[in-house]
């Protein structure tokens, strides 16, 4: 199995010509993210991912968890020395608040940091992104007093986190959420019910986990409107900080899933022996709003998930293709060449490199909008990077996680035969990579949002936005007459999205039901001209550093040449998602259910 090489050169370019780290470093709370400090860290986190999380990702996969007699749930082998590493190193905090004991640097650094430990652990790395999603909303939504409690332990990974919505009789559809928080005489809560494919619920790896649990009062509205979030911690805390006795919640069973085998995923049962003990965070019945930051931040980095699995796949079929000696040479017949050498194989790889970059600079300048969005002093600056955060996250979530999972297809068809064999290792990424389109929303879920949400709800001013935007990117790629073949190509990618989306919105209101038969192609069609936006602008920015004279040549024109091919080959499927999205909703609104 091959070893991970971080991929820093390109994440350097990204985060400087991209995704506009300086300007990210000048704003008031980032002045520490200076270009030597962000290096380090990066090279640190790639050492880290190389050499501690890599190793044991073969064989979490092959042991998994287990659930003992006892109810606790045993993790794989090398979990433990390996999270005591990545609590005691700091990592958690990250990107979280200085005042309970994080970092506080910029989600621009923490993010390809993030994508690192993805590619090389998944499911260990699903952990500690749970506290930071955790720490987020409890930096917003709770008490002074239940921070003090909970936020420090939750930052430097002392204490473990999960979030508990879904259950058995409610997937997705949060307003059938059946358990229940009954008021106690010391003002706290006694919690009742099941929660489902609640990762890492139960384990050994920290002293104490804080769960976020979704609840109705009895006096709660019907629907979502009348749920609220309570933390239920596994173990009490008594009034010192010390651990008192085992809260009244346990895991009756984990999943045995297709892939994140190390990733215990559990059935949690609370209140079996009178009530779990729970407090509310915030007001009652306005958990989904606390709990949404939560699943936002989930959802973002599950984004991230799917360029980390995508580029982890992409090294072990790039390896396999430069060592695999197989067949002639289809122009010179020459024999004893290795298969990179094949006209389809190259082409699969290159793909796989362009829609892997695509990802990531589309990522990483969404964290810089993250930031900016938090910290830039012009309200109206930060108001309309919030809204591209808004409007993008589905396709954050959504696209990066389905072309993840194109990607790890694509290595395995490079691998041809010996890719499905589990020996060879590249089987692993892609049953891993199966399930970041279903869980935190699945792809469904995010082209119902973006369509419902987050352009229709607006009348599309923020998308309108975004395509102004992408307009003057197309004017400026055209002063470089090097670059007219991508500036052409990705306006005919802008045109089909602008198209698409009058569509949308001239009948979203007598039609829409065909209009979401289209969310999905319309989210792909939003992601695949985003993408090619991304690495137009990286080819822009490579040809200014060659004819500046700036830098290594051959990657800088090696960029250029990736930017065409993704406009040539990927850039089309633009318009055909586009005619999906104006002509299939009518044929599969028309097409009866009886007769399936």
């Amino acid at each position: 199995m091959p070893d991970y090489r971080a991929p820093l050169r390109d994440m350097q370019f990204i985060l400087t010509e991209l995704a506009g780290l300086e300007a990210v470093s000048r704003l008031p709370g980032c002045e520490e993210a200076t270009p030597d400090l962000v290096g380090a860290i990066l090279e640190e986190a790639g050492k880290f991912a190389a050499g501690v999380l890599g190793p044991i990702n073969r064989q979490g996969d092959e042991q998994g968890c287990r659930l003992e007699a006892d109810g606790r749930v045993r993790t794989p082998e090398g979990w433990q020395a390996a999270y005591n590493q990545f609590r005691d190193a700091g990592w958690i905090g990250l990107s979280l608040p200085q005042e309970y004991g994080g970092q506080g640097l910029p989600k621009l650094v923490s993010t390809p940091v993030w994508e690192m430990w993805f590619s090389t652990n998944m499911a260990f790395t699903m952990l500690p992104q749970l506290n930071v999603s955790q720490a987020e909303a409890l930096h917003i939504a709770a008490s002074d007093e239940q921070k003090e409690t909970w936020l420090h332990k939750v930052v430097s990974g002392e204490w473990a986190s999960t979030m508990n919505l879904t259950e058995p009789q409610a997937g997705s559809d949060l307003a059938a959420t059946r358990a229940r928080a009954e008021p106690a005489a010391d003002g706290s809560y006694r919690l009742f019910g099941q929660k489902i494919f609640i990762s890492y619920g139960e384990h050994e790896l920290t002293p104490n986990i804080v769960h976020l649990v979704l609840a109705r009062l009895p006096d709660a509205p019907a629907g979502v409107k009348g749920l609220s979030l309570f933390i239920v911690p596994k173990y009490l805390v008594n009034a010192d900080g010390s651990l008192g006795e085992h809260n009244d919640v346990r895991c009756i069973s984990i999943e045995h899933k297709m892939g994140i085998h190390g990733s215990p995923t559990c059935t949690m049962s609370y209140g079996d022996k009178g009530g779990a003990v729970g407090y509310l965070i915030g007001q009652p019945n306005r958990g989904l709003e606390t709990m949404f930051i939560m699943m936002n931040e989930a959802r973002f980095g599950v984004g991230v998930q799917g360029a980390g699995l995508a580029e982890r796949a992409y090294q072990f079929a790039l390896d396999y293709a430069r060592e695999r000696v197989q067949g002639r040479d289809a122009v010179s017949g020459e024999a004893g060449k290795p298969i990179l050498h094949h006209p389809d194989v190259k082409r699969m790889l290159l793909s796989m490199r362009a829609r892997v970059m695509a990802m990531r600079a589309l990522l990483y300048t969404a964290a810089s909008w993250f930031d900016i969005a938090h910290h830039h002093p012009d309200a109206e600056v930060a108001a309309k990077h919030r809204r591209y955060v808004d409007l993008l996250m589905p396709v954050a979530k959504g696209w990066c996680t389905e072309v993840g999972n194109e990607v790890c297809d694509d290595a395995i068809q490079v691998f041809g035969g010996m890719g499905f064999v589990e020996e060879t290792g590249i089987a692993q990424f892609f049953r891993d990579a199966r399930i970041i389109t279903i869980y935190e929303g699945t792809t469904g879920i995010q082209g119902n949002d973006l369509v419902g949400r987050k352009i229709l709800r607006e009348g599309g001013a923020t998308l309108r936005e975004l395509i102004a935007d992408l307009g003057a990117s197309v004017l400026q790629l055209k002063e470089d007459e090097q670059l007219g073949e991508i500036a052409d190509g990705f306006a005919e990618g802008v045109d089909a999205l602008e198209e698409a989306t009058d569509w949308m919105l001239a009948n979203g209101k007598d039609q829409l039901a065909d209009v979401l038969a289209g969310a999905v192609p319309f989210l792909h069609l939003l992601g695949t001209v985003c993408g090619g936006w991304q690495l137009a602008r990286a080819a822009q920015a490579a040809r200014r550093r060659l004819v500046a004279g700036e830098g290594d040549a051959e990657y800088l024109a090696s960029l250029v040449e990736l930017a065409r091919f993704y406009i040539a080959t990927i850039g089309p499927q633009a318009a055909a998602n586009a005619a999906v999205v104006r002509e299939a909703g009518g044929a599969l609104t028309r097409f009866a259910e009886s007769a399936f």
